[in-house]
């Protein structure tokens, strides 16, 4: 079992910055490939951008490309989404999700640990 815990949320207004984290219990979490995903009322879960397990890989939504970056620190047990130039359209709960795998899942079915979630508002 894998718990995650996100945090970092907040309100900003546009063109502002926040650093989301994600920190997990277990120590082998460097085995584990992480995705960001956010969700807004009435709209599936997408995935905005995620890291293989050794970091050597990343991806990103286009929505995010430049302005989003993910990066983890095994070490820490820990992975951020530093998110920067923010819009008001990237308002939405964000989640932190894991799974035992080399390659970047893409879908939310192939993720099996999920965190709680936390609130990003962007005013503009």
């Amino acid at each position: 079992q894998v718990q995650l815990v996100e945090s970092g949320g907040g309100v900003v207004q546009a063109g502002g910055s926040l650093r989301l984290s994600c920190l997990a219990s277990r120590r082998t979490f460097s085995e584990y490939s992480v995705g960001w995903f956010r969700q807004t009322p009435g709209k599936e879960r997408e995935l905005v951008a995620g890291i293989s397990w050794s970091g050597s890989s990343t991806y990103y939504a286009d929505s995010v490309k430049g302005r989003f970056t993910i990066s983890r620190d095994n070490a820490k047990n820990s992975v951020s989404l530093q998110m920067n130039s923010l819009k008001p359209e990237d308002t939405a709960v964000y989640y932190c999700a894991a799974d035992f795998s080399l390659e970047i899942p893409s879908r939310p079915n192939q993720y099996n640990y999920w965190g709680q979630g936390t609130q990003v508002t962007v005013s503009s």
